[in-house]
């Protein structure tokens, strides 16, 4: 067998090494070989990181500051539970589910039925997300105790936990679903996910995993167990579907520890190895956002509570015009237009300019701006129905105009209101009532408790659960909480 010369430098090159044959190619006149990619340094062992604070972390070594937070988390979170339990969505869930569901385990806040705890953790869920009037880290837009919170107290009608165990539970397994968010925030979320529902599972895992004393091998078995139930699109905003993540996020979590501690196992390495949860679901991966920190620093003392029921990122725009309205004694029949200098994001997750109901609204800039005007609110009457469908509302939001400007950030607004005489009164905000800068204080979270409870619990019962959640560290089994707050009770 003959060889040409081209062949022979490429034969030649096994035993001269790339240098070499990257020469004898430059000589010959071909292109050079490409150099091999740079090997990217192994991610650290997450799961296992994850699995080591799980069960390390104790009620009495949280700060005061995070204990402080996870007790408004919790309140905010009951409230919210109660007040969208007789929402259409969750009579329609509850009557779907009722022919299939298991033993009367637990119950549902605001009802008088009862569920196994699979069925009543989804559910109490997606009640607590309903009126998008949950808890927010706004770091990720995560509505951290949905999925967490709805899991364990579930769970704990069964199998009874202290206030502190199950505080310490919820606390944990927000920050392992915040950190997880941070970890691939904003690419996961860009891509379409939505990410309650895709980091959710792991915060359900965590708490449940946390309460039932799993050993290390099992909790980490919850964890990847978690990571093969993401579930939410963004699609789903606007839709009952949207509720549906947060919801089945808690049932999925909550399935993934079950099966874990009669030891259903998985990879020991879920969340971090090249087709493990990270790697697959989004182009970013931020190790560091899990591991620095850990134990020392709190994702849950940044949780924020919504005083208006719609996307954190209308905040800015309802709290300006209340604002205007309340201290300009605006009209909206005086008004000609309302020009908004928003971020992209704005318009991209709440640009319907003519939503049809009230989850559709919640939505709609347009008629967050309109209807703050109109009504000097933005709770969850002000997202319903009929409010999306009042004919003033209608005509006003047709004068909001939202225009994407560089140099506000997603948590600003800069609102020009143009009077129909010709004046104009100006409203810049960078930190909306809510935000991590200007928190809702505890008695703006009671009286929003309070207002999420009527009509659904008589105002003494509504009374009573307010007073057991701020109590929670106290109660000898957290689970009273559900059972003060079903109907009749």
């Amino acid at each position: 067998m003959t060889m040409n010369r081209r062949s022979l430098i490429g034969a030649a090159g096994l035993a001269l090494g790339a240098p070499a044959l990257q020469m004898a190619q430059a000589a010959e006149g071909a292109a050079p070989a490409a150099a091999p990619p740079t090997a990217k340094a192994p991610p650290p062992p997450v799961t296992k990181i994850l699995a080591e604070f799980i069960r390390s972390s104790t009620y009495d070594g949280l700060p005061e500051n995070v204990r402080r937070e996870g007790v408004r988390t919790f309140l905010n979170w009951v409230g919210v539970a109660i007040g969208g339990s007789h929402h259409e969505t969750l009579d329609i869930a509850v009557s779907a589910l009722k022919p299939f569901s298991g033993p009367p385990q637990a119950g549902l806040f605001g009802r008088t039925e009862r569920f196994d705890i699979m069925n009543a953790a989804f559910l109490n869920g997606v009640s607590s997300h309903i009126f998008d009037f949950d808890d927010t880290h706004l770091k990720t837009i995560i509505h951290p105790a949905g999925p967490v919170a709805s899991a364990i107290l579930a769970y704990a009608e069964m199998h009874p936990v202290s206030g502190k165990d199950f505080l310490d539970a919820l606390v944990v397994g927000i920050e392992v679903e915040c950190r997880i968010g941070n970890m691939v925030y904003p690419n996961h979320y860009d891509a379409g996910w939505h990410i309650t529902g895709t980091c959710g599972p792991f915060g359900a895992a965590a708490a449940t995993a946390k309460l039932m004393g799993l050993d290390e091998e099992k909790t980490i078995f919850a964890l990847g167990l978690a990571a093969s139930q993401l579930v939410g699109l963004r699609e789903s905003f606007g839709s009952m579907n949207k509720s549906f993540n947060p919801g089945r996020a808690a049932s999925n979590g909550l399935f993934a520890a079950i099966l874990a501690a009669k030891g259903f196992t998985s990879s020991e390495h879920m969340i971090e190895v090249r087709r493990g949860w990270a790697q697959t679901i989004s182009t970013k991966q931020d190790w560091s956002q899990i591991t620095d920190g850990l134990g020392s620093h709190y994702e849950s003392a940044l949780n924020t509570y919504k005083p208006f029921a719609c996307g954190i990122v209308m905040h800015p725009t309802i709290d300006a015009a209340i604002q205007t309205r309340d201290e300009d004694h605006v009209k909206p029949e005086d008004i000609r237009s309302v020009d908004l200098k928003v971020h992209p994001l704005v318009l991209e997750l709440t640009g319907k300019t003519a939503p049809k109901t009230g989850l559709e609204g919640k939505f709609s800039i347009y008629h967050a701006a309109a209807v703050a005007f109109v009504e000097g609110a933005g709770g969850e009457k002000q997202f319903s129905d009929r409010a999306v469908n009042d004919p003033r509302v209608v005509a006003l939001r047709q004068k909001v105009h939202p225009v994407v400007t560089p140099g506000i950030d997603a948590a600003q607004v800069d609102m020009t209101v143009t009077l129909n005489d010709g004046r104009t009164l100006h409203r810049h905000i960078v930190h909306a009532v809510g935000s991590v800068e200007k928190p809702m204080t505890d008695a703006q979270l009671d009286a929003k408790f309070k207002d999420l409870a009527d009509g659904v619990l008589p105002a003494a019962q509504a009374e009573r659960v307010l007073r057991m959640c701020r109590d929670l560290p106290n109660l000898s089994n957290a689970a009273d909480v559900t059972r003060a707050g079903v109907a009749g009770a």
